[in-house]
């Protein structure tokens, strides 16, 4: 009987921790680990890990050469599918080790490329990692097409059926990439244009828009779920969520925002990624508030939370207003966090949750005031102004004239108040 299970390749996993790096860049038993699970949300298994230690890296081989002969012959011996480097690697580092490891060799980016593509689903997402898959892949033709340039280039006779095509495939794909890049920067650039007319249309509507960012698998589709009954997949592996999902969520009698799932921030997230998906990660600028979730139960969720805030300022969001929501505080047995923008839940079980709505709703009330209009037909400017600048629940024609129910900003109250029935100006505590 035949299995209809699915082989899982198996990866070797390596990294290099040099002094001249960047410590954010330098391997470490976490960030490895974070790597194997990596290479298990992109369907393989991890069943060797090693860490090499240098000053610097090695131009050729990234990790030097008796390191790579260590890791061919655990390779030899445990039937290892593909090398998996915890580190970007250049071009042709790729091409040397995939030549002396005699397997597939992948880097963090390519890896995250890879399961990106397994996970996008809407057209906006497929678009996003084609556009990072083709960047990452541009530099990367000249390792491709290097056998052929060195061959033609050695001041012999050519091999047989290698004379010439080296240098014309190499610009050939070059082109064919720069034009299939161009394309989808303009394909991405109509879909922020949509994006940007939904956006004035929320700000003309007065919908605040919440947006729920994090490290990947903090909780983040769980908490949506939790908060607006939906039933959006929240499994516990990282990059579940690509698409942004946005639903709406009722805080009070008052008030509905729109609540948005984004993707999860990793560290060493690549450049070009983050380029990628600036159609979606760009709602976080004009979010009305963001709610940081944070998994508290991870050992090492402060450098986690570290990682967030540099992308989320890096996107232009650092003055947005923040909660930083500490998740899985039911699976944390220290002192948990305190103070005035941390709230402490668990979107499993549901506790606290009530707490962080009333600080959203606390957020959000920016003196807003929900009032019935009588608006008389010679004023048609005030109807302008609150189609305009306030939030129209309703409207009616009368024969007295025009009643609405309106949600308006302060700055418009002053200008629509005496046409509330019965309003009168609030005594100070000093007044009779």
């Amino acid at each position: 009987m035949e299995s209809n299970e699915v082989k899982k390749e198996r990866a070797v996993l390596a990294g290099l921790s040099a002094s001249s790096m960047e410590p954010s860049e330098r391997s470490t038993d976490i960030s490895m680990e974070e790597l194997a699970a990596l290479v298990e949300t992109a369907g393989g298994t991890a069943v060797g890990m090693i860490i090499q230690n240098r000053q610097t890296p090695e131009p050729r081989s990234f990790i030097g050469d008796g390191k790579v002969a260590e890791l061919r012959a655990f390779i030899d011996m445990n039937n290892v599918d593909l090398a998996v480097f915890d580190n970007e690697l250049s071009p042709s580092q790729m091409r040397v080790l995939s030549e002396e490891l005699g397997v597939k060799v992948l880097d963090r980016s390519g890896l995250i490329l890879d399961i990106f593509a397994q996970r996008a689903q809407t057209r906006e997402g497929q678009l996003q990692v084609e556009l990072a898959q083709y960047k990452y892949l541009l530099p990367r033709l000249t390792g491709m097409w290097t056998h052929l340039v060195r061959q033609t280039a050695s001041g012999g006779a050519s091999p047989i059926g290698t004379r010439g095509p080296g240098e014309t495939q190499l610009e050939t794909d070059r082109r064919h990439i720069r034009r299939k890049i161009q394309k989808l920067e303009e394909e991405l650039a109509a879909v922020r244009k949509v994006r940007s007319t939904q956006r004035r249309q929320r700000e003309k509507n007065s919908v605040p828009v919440v947006a729920l960012v994090g490290y990947t698998n903090a909780g983040k589709s769980t908490l949506l779920n939790c908060l607006t009954g939906s039933d959006i997949p929240a499994n516990d592996r990282l990059f579940d969520t690509l698409d942004t999902t946005t639903r709406k969520l009722r805080i009070d009698d008052f008030t509905e925002v729109l609540l948005s799932d984004t993707v999860g921030f990793i560290r060493k997230l690549p450049h070009h990624l983050i380029e990628a998906f600036k159609a979606t990660l760009e709602e976080l600028s004009y979010a009305d508030v963001l709610l940081h979730v944070i998994d508290v139960s991870n050992p090492d969720w402060e450098e986690q939370a570290r990682v967030v805030d540099s992308l989320i300022e890096q996107l232009g969001a650092r003055e947005t207003p923040c909660l930083r929501v500490f998740n899985k505080c039911d699976a944390y047995m220290g002192i948990l966090p305190h103070g005035e923008d941390v709230v402490c839940i668990s979107a499993r079980s549901g506790e606290g949750v009530r707490e962080l709505v009333e600080r959203l709703s606390k957020l959000l009330d920016r003196g807003n005031h929900r009032v019935l209009l009588k608006i008389p037909y010679d004023r048609g400017s005030i109807v302008d102004l609150i189609n305009r600048e306030a939030s129209v629940l309703s409207m009616e024609y009368t024969d007295e004239g025009i009643e609405a129910e309106v949600i308006v900003p302060p700055q418009v109250f002053g200008k629509v108040k005496r046409f509330v029935p019965g309003y009168r100006e609030p005594k100070e505590d000093w007044e009779d």
